[in-house]
């Protein structure tokens, strides 16, 4: 499979990684929720963190979404980031009182510079609380996942190289009409070695113009990437 966007998985080139939540965005009573409200921000999604990563300056106010089957992979496409998740307890909101968990997610939101929520209720009578999942879109220097080649797409090339996975859009990859499926064999000329050798190449060159020599469909294509400056710690 393609790997998740670096800020998925730890990668080389800046080692800020994302460890996997307990439970899927949205999920009502996935965790314990006690007697109180509260937010559990992710490892690794401090307020720090989160500040220096951040694609944008936090808004006035968060949007919030009701949360359906889709909507983290959705807001993932787009470069959005899960922060953390809010556990508003039944007994404090109340199972059918809407509006005040709505005012309590954007409480949180105002105070973890959240972006977007998706908010879900308690499902049941045996879900003990309304559960909000946090996203801030984060800066993407590259803006693309990739893969090392299998050996039947090495035979195929007649080289080494990557294979472009998921390309989040407003990134350089997405303005460079990089593609899903498309295969680059170098950078600036020089051949990529591989997956690991891509990211090294990437870093070095964060910041400035690139080109890509890629094949797409069997026929061989050049892309300029204006890559942008690399964070103080992330992932592309």
């Amino acid at each position: 499979m393609f790997r998740r966007l670096a800020l998925f998985a730890a990668l080389a080139l800046a080692g800020c990684a994302v460890a996997p939540s307990h439970a899927p965005p949205g999920t009502p009573g996935s965790e314990p929720s006690g007697a109180d409200i509260r937010y559990d921000a992710l490892p690794g999604r401090d307020a720090r963190t989160v500040a220096r990563m951040r694609a944008a300056p936090p808004p006035g106010q968060a949007a919030i979404e009701a949360a359906r089957d889709g909507e983290d992979a959705r807001l993932s496409a787009q470069g959005y980031v899960r922060i953390g998740r809010g556990h508003f307890p039944v007994e404090r909101i109340g199972r059918d009182r809407e509006e005040d968990a709505r005012a309590e997610a954007r409480r949180q939101a105002a105070a973890n510079g959240a972006e977007r929520v998706l908010l879900a209720p308690p499902a049941s009578t045996a879900d003990a609380a309304w559960i909000a999942d946090y996203y801030v879109r984060f800066r993407l220097p590259f803006g693309a996942s990739f893969r090392d080649l299998r050996e039947r797409e090495r035979e195929a090339l007649g080289a080494q190289g990557v294979a472009i996975g998921t390309v989040v859009g407003g990134t350089p990859a997405s303005r460079a009409n990089l593609l899903g499926g498309d295969y680059v064999l170098a950078v600036d000329g020089k051949p990529v070695a591989g997956r690991a050798d891509f990211q090294q190449q990437l870093q070095r060159s964060a910041g400035r113009t690139i080109t890509l020599t890629l094949v797409r469909n069997g026929e061989k294509l050049r892309r300029m990437v204006k890559l942008d400056a690399m964070p103080a710690a992330g992932g592309y």
